[in-house]
């Protein structure tokens, strides 16, 4: 157990404690919801109702699986100075943009974690989000992802429902709320998959994408994996390595990975390894362009083979390099690597 979690939630700590297979089960032990005191700070203050020009905050919806990691994810932009609020009714969603803007300049970047336990209010999201757009709001949905198996462990783990099981088994409440969830992981901007996530590297990953001062147009992750072990659940686009020969039944080669010269040499040498490259890296500017016009700022690329140590990982750190080169903000996982 983290240090966050062994410690009593307070009004101002709103739920955030750290999460992780120890740290982002956080989620499935939620506590009381604190947002009325906080929007009762962005209320006060001696705003000007006829101001001629107000700043109308950045925004971010954070929302996901029970026990996916939101409230780490929140923590983690309150430490980075966002204002954060747990389980805000969605109806109520424009009504904090609004107080934010007018808070003359106090409160510049929002982050809303609508949760289930707001379900009774779930129905007005799409509503809300329709109008922020009509404000000309900059907002942006992160979805925490995570696998059953990684959920389940973690509601156990604390000896908690999930808040949807009812008079089921913690699995049907998961399989509600997915569905429920469905159409909004399907608007989300950011997609992160917690299941083998600590909490470090779930903060990591939030780091990256928020830290900065100003956004680049575009980042990417560039993530190398094994088919055998599945497919990763946060990929938007998947490539497939395994038309290449496998350097695993080359015995000088099988005990290195794809980030080692001979591997990657001996990889770049097959036919249609370059060409797959360029290519590849062609159809990636005509995408990375379409999701700059749509407003998209994040995307995972998968690159997979067999087992994810020789044929994905020497393509993903070439690609990986390909796009950095272009101005892509790029970073490269290698999440089997190590794994055989």
């Amino acid at each position: 157990m983290s240090e966050h979690e062994a410690q009593p939630t307070t009004p101002r700590d709103q739920t955030h404690s750290d999460t992780g297979d120890d740290a982002v089960r956080q989620d499935a032990d939620t506590a009381q919801d604190t947002g009325q005191d906080d929007g009762a700070q962005v209320s006060t203050g001696s705003e000007t109702a006829g101001a001629a020009e107000v700043a109308i905050p950045e925004l971010v919806i954070i929302s996901g699986m029970s026990g996916a990691g939101r409230s780490t994810a929140a923590k983690c932009l309150e430490d980075l100075g966002w204002f954060v609020v747990d389980n805000l009714p969605p109806a109520l969603i424009p009504t904090m943009v609004e107080l934010g803007a007018r808070s003359q300049g106090n409160v510049a970047r929002i982050a809303v974690v609508v949760d289930v336990r707001g379900r009774r209010f779930f129905d007005n999201l799409r509503d809300s989000l329709a109008d922020l757009d009509t404000r000309g709001v900059t907002r942006r949905i992160v979805f925490l992802e995570s696998s059953d198996e990684a959920l389940v462990r973690r509601f156990e783990s604390v000896r908690r429902p999930h808040p949807l099981q009812g008079d089921g088994r913690i699995v049907d409440g998961i399989a509600a709320e997915r569905e429920l969830l469905r159409e909004l992981r399907g608007d989300a901007d950011l997609v992160i998959d917690t299941s083998s996530l600590n909490v470090h590297e779930l903060r990591a990953k939030m780091d990256a994408q928020f830290a900065g001062d100003e956004e680049p147009e575009l980042r990417a992750t560039v993530m190398s994996f094994g088919f055998k072990y599945g497919l990763p659940v946060d990929a938007d686009l998947v490539a497939d390595m395994r038309f290449l020969p496998n350097p695993h039944w080359v015995p000088e080669l099988r005990p290195y990975t794809g980030l080692n010269d001979e591997v990657s040499a001996y990889v770049f040498n097959q036919p249609g390894a370059k060409e797959f490259l360029d290519r590849y890296a062609e159809l990636l500017r005509l995408i990375a362009t379409g999701y700059r016009r749509e407003g998209k700022r994040y995307v995972t690329i998968a690159i997979g083979c067999t087992g994810g140590k020789h044929r994905s990982v020497a393509m993903s750190e070439k690609l990986a390099a390909r796009l950095a080169a272009e101005g892509v903000e790029t970073v490269v996982v290698h999440r089997d690597m190590g794994r055989e």
